[in-house]
């Protein structure tokens, strides 16, 4: 979660970090539901199906790669952390299952026309897990706090004010507009916590924190599991139905398949593309999937020599077969990528926008008119570990070849990819971008501001013309205007290509058959408040 797009910078996006930095690989534009991303090959859609009543209570035991070792929900933004922290913390809106942003704490919102005034009206008996009252002071503590320590998931939007109109009302106000900001509200980050940490320091909070959430932290080993136990106040009355909810650290994929088979288990977090069908077709186990927020893609490092050049990049774009490189490596589980945005982001322009489609013989022409007509040799920086990325690179190896560009793979393990390439130490990578939340500035900024927290990604791309438009698509109102612009800067990005979106892979999660109701966010989290396991 990388959930990686997510303000390592203040412009919104980073759910980047969340997938990059565990190296994970996973998957409304004018109202696309991930109910229309089709299962591949008949395999579960996004929520386990509800046909018998299971016995409720019990514990669902869920298999992670990387351990939990913070929930301070204002500084954190990779997965293992993010997707810990919404079972305990909420915001006062978030997003279903097809990306749309629903009132969550809050019962209701009003934006006013000018787009200046967000009023929330709080649920009626809200309580934190520890049995006291919810209140507006307790959202203004909340935000204020994140506004002060900005943090990974920053918020962008120039906030004026936020004040508490009465113990369940509270009001927003910006200097100017900011349309993202409803959909960044839904972010964990903005979750909502009690005023003056309850009463004890913010170390002692995090360490046992109290919230709204499904769950409360029981027994937490920063560098092992966590387990979670239901929280007795939780405004959905009878929910969660189980009793408890337990995070085991399963740091070896073929491990985590291995115990999910055995029924050690009830899911998996981290399932390869390859690996799915296996699962599928398992006598205890299934599939759940979901179309999400994440584009994976070949990012050139616009400092080096040769990739500052747009010729040399447009040229290995036209060198890339993107639809039988996908075809090859995601089994059925991801589309070929037109554009940055995923197809269950708003505004993705995938239909519409002009790619450099495969054309080896306008590959080598566009290569002509760079300074490197002969061809040059380069390196491709891969993260280890994952067989995905590594095909990917012997594919893009193979592509930069047919046209005379040497490229040379310099796999090496995930902590010292993410110190290269923060430090630019890179010509070009693999990695994957992802939403937080389901508004296109979500990516599009912190992959196109050059003074944003990550450069543009990390490529140091800079174009005047598509600052401008990133600043414009977050003023102008949704509609056909907010669509105009963003199908512009898409298609600048498409004929520049600091970046080739390679495909949209979709959200996979390894469940046993006796799972039932159990939710896939299309940001890769999971909403536990109604599974129950079948006996």
């Amino acid at each position: 979660m990388m959930r990686f797009g997510s303000s390592l910078k203040k412009s919104a996006g980073l759910g980047l970090l969340t997938i990059l930095l565990l190296g994970l690989v996973a998957g409304c534009g004018g109202g696309t539901k991930s109910a229309e991303q089709t299962p591949a090959a008949g395999e579960s859609a996004n929520s386990s199906a509800n046909s018998t009543e299971p016995a409720k209570g019990g514990t669902f035991v869920y298999g992670r790669p990387a351990a939990v070792n913070s929930f301070d929900l204002h500084n954190q933004i990779t997965a293992n952390n993010a997707f810990a922290i919404d079972k305990v913390f909420e915001s006062l809106v978030t997003f279903d299952s097809e990306g749309n942003i629903v009132d969550w704490l809050a019962e209701s919102h009003k934006i006013s026309e000018d787009g200046l005034t967000y009023t929330f009206v709080l649920r009626d008996g809200l309580k934190f897990s520890n049995g006291n009252a919810v209140t507006a002071e307790d959202a203004v503590f909340s935000l204020q706090r994140h506004l002060e320590v900005g943090g990974p998931l920053a918020i962008s939007a120039k906030v004026d004010a936020v004040k508490a109109q009465d113990d369940r009302t509270l009001v927003i106000t910006l200097k100017e507009p900011y349309t993202p900001f409803i959909s960044e509200l839904s972010n964990f980050s903005n979750g909502i916590i009690p005023k003056d940490f309850g009463g004890v320091s913010e170390e002692e909070f995090f360490k046992k924190p109290v919230g709204t959430g499904p769950f409360v932290v029981d027994n937490w080993d920063p560098a092992g599991d966590v387990t979670f136990v239901k929280n007795p106040h939780y405004w959905q009355e009878g929910k969660p139905y189980i009793d408890k909810l337990v995070y085991k650290l399963i740091q070896d994929d073929s491990q985590a398949i291995n115990q999910l088979k055995a029924g050690e288990v009830n899911a998996i977090e981290s399932l390869a593309l390859q690996n799915a069908n296996e699962i599928k077709q398992g006598p205890g186990t299934k599939v759940l999937t979901n179309g999400g927020w994440v584009t994976e893609q070949l990012f050139f490092n616009t400092l080096d020599e040769h990739f500052s050049d747009v010729h040399v990049r447009r040229a290995l774009a036209l060198a890339i077969d993107r639809a039988g490189l996908t075809n090859a490596l995601t089994f059925g589980y991801a589309k070929p990528a037109n554009s940055l945005l995923p197809t269950a982001i708003p505004y993705n322009a995938n239909d519409t926008i002009q790619p450099l489609n495969f054309d080896v013989t306008a590959a080598k022409e566009e290569l002509a008119k760079s300074a490197f007509p002969n061809g040059f040799s380069t390196k491709l920086l891969v993260a280890s570990g994952n067989s995905t990325r590594a095909q990917e690179a012997q594919i893009i190896q193979a592509a930069g070849k047919e046209i005379g560009i040497n490229i040379e793979i310099e796999s090496i393990e995930l902590a010292t990819f993410r110190e290269r390439f923060f430090a630019y130490d890179f010509s070009a990578m693999l990695n994957s971008g992802q939403a937080d939340s389901p508004d296109a500035n979500s990516i599009i900024a912190f992959q196109t501001d050059p003074e944003g927290f990550s450069k543009s990604y990390w490529t140091h791309y800079t174009n005047d013309e598509v600052t401008k438009l990133l600043h414009e698509g977050q003023k102008t109102p949704d509609g056909d205007g907010r669509a105009a612009v963003y199908s512009k800067l898409l298609q600048t990005l498409a004929d520049e290509v600091p970046y080739i979106p390679l495909y949209y892979p979709d959200i996979l999660k390894g469940v046993g058959s006796s799972v039932e109701g159990l939710t896939v966010l299309p940001n890769g989290s999971l909403r536990f408040e109604e599974v129950r396991i079948q006996k």
